[in-house]
């Protein structure tokens, strides 16, 4: 494994304009694995102790690895914010969280002990240390060379480097999940639209990455919809690009009503989501993906915030979706909070440039490179919607990733959540083997069926 990350790698994007360097030296990279995680985060607690140090995670390899029990099922809550208390949590809220607490009378934070979980294989940290000093941007900052399979920037010194983490962090390298998104009314009520998906990164790959079939190839994304029957036989195929400048994202969708495979190249930036009820854009899945090329990113540094963390208890299989689904957001119950320590990236639409969001403010876990909030605004510069990802460590298999991500609307109180999966008997699978040929129009041609 090691040698194959490592033999293989991003292809440097030549055609794009001269490089603007990121990498940094090998006396700073030798601060990965010492003051600082092997991914970048800061190492020691905070000064108060509310934030412990990073002591190598939560790892136990092969254990529950599809659907991981609670390694805390003793934890109680520390305290409970609510609209009562607000105003003395405030400095550690975002903006979009505050307003949730104004907007909802019965939104809570329950908030935990702090438990820094999150780890990833070894050959990811020898990897990312070489990144370090290898990552460059290049085409303005929205696409990399020298780059291989994770994290390009484990030491940012900018908001775009941050936000290249996020797109890049890992998650497996393979993995097939059956999830829910669930649109929810104003009123609770709700139609979950099951889905079944396949994320691959080339490396991956039987076989490996290919330089010449995997050309600027970040990663394979495939969607199938299984249920509702008005929705079933639609299927999604994204090959996802690394430099989306040079070229666009490759997206293409087989619609079961008309039998037939299209391009889909609405399936990008602010493009209606799939199947979401218009309730989030394509580039807010896995809170954002895509090309950063809208915006102008400013880091505007680091805070100590609550965010959803160690979140088992949406994995419980004795819950059902009607247990978390509630008017106007999930049931506080079944929410896990905890104080991290988040990298704060502010995202500016550029002049000239038209998207729904005018505005957004990243929120990102030091410790996982996600972003765990997303404030968005709209044309007027006012609140809009706001995202929240629900952390999990899958420490059978070393992947931080999330039990679910949800998106608010302020304005008409419906909001939409993905990757529940408590009523599925299926659920994540990284024991695959995918191929390069899973992932052509020729499979999306044989999966759509009606």
């Amino acid at each position: 494994m090691r040698k194959t990350l490592l033999s293989v790698g991003v292809m440097a994007l030549s055609l794009v304009s001269a490089s603007v360097y990121a990498a940094v030296s090998q006396e700073e990279a030798a601060r990965l694995g010492d003051d600082l995680t092997p991914i970048g985060a800061e190492r020691a607690g905070s000064a108060d102790g509310r934030i412990p140090a990073w002591d190598g995670g939560l790892s136990r390899p092969g254990e529950n690895v599809t659907r991981p029990q609670n390694p805390f099922p003793d934890d109680e809550p520390l305290y409970t914010i609510t609209h009562d208390n607000l105003d003395e949590h405030r400095d550690r809220l975002s903006p979009g969280q505050i307003a949730m607490f104004d907007r909802y009378d019965t939104f809570a934070m329950p908030v935990y002990e702090t438990r820094r979980t999150s780890t990833y294989p070894q050959e990811i940290f020898d990897v990312v240390k070489e990144n370090a000093t290898r990552s460059n941007l290049v085409g303005g900052g929205y696409g990399l060379e020298g780059f291989e399979v994770a994290i390009p920037f484990p030491i940012p010194q900018s908001g775009i480097e941050v936000i290249w983490n996020h797109l890049t962090r890992y998650r497996g390298g393979k993995v097939e999940r059956t999830v829910n998104q669930i649109p929810v009314q104003a009123n609770g009520r709700y139609e979950a639209v099951r889905l079944r998906e396949q994320l691959v990164w080339p490396e991956y790959l039987q076989g490996g990455r290919d330089e010449s079939a995997d050309d600027n190839v970040l990663f394979y994304f495939l969607q199938q919809v299984l249920a509702p029957g008005r929705l079933t036989g639609t299927v999604l195929l994204v090959h996802d690009t690394i430099d989306q400048v040079r070229e666009g994202r490759r997206a293409w969708i087989y619609n079961a009503g008309q039998r037939r495979v299209r391009r889909a190249p609405n399936v990008a930036y602010d493009g209606p989501g799939t199947a979401a009820d218009g309730l989030r854009t394509s580039d807010q899945l896995d809170m954002f993906n895509g090309a950063p090329d809208k915006y102008d990113w400013e880091l505007v540094g680091k805070k100590e915030m609550y965010i959803p963390y160690n979140n088992y208890k949406l994995l419980d299989t004795d819950l059902a979706y009607s247990d978390i689904i509630m008017p106007g957001h999930e049931n506080p119950e079944y929410l896990r909070y905890e104080l991290h320590r988040v990298w704060h990236v502010e995202a500016t639409l550029k002049e000239g440039e038209r998207m729904i969001y005018s505005r957004r403010s990243f929120f990102i876990d030091e410790d996982t490179w996600t972003a765990s909030v997303i404030d968005q605004y709209d044309g007027r510069d006012e609140l809009w919607r706001v995202s929240q990802a629900y952390h999990i460590q899958f420490y059978g298999n070393d992947v931080p990733w999330m039990a679910m991500e949800s998106v608010y609307d302020l304005n008409n109180g419906r909001y939409i959540t993905l990757g529940l999966a408590n009523e599925e008997s299926e659920y994540m699978n990284f024991d695959i083997e995918p191929r390069r040929s899973d992932f052509s129009t020729q499979a999306l041609r044989r999966m759509g069926i009606r």
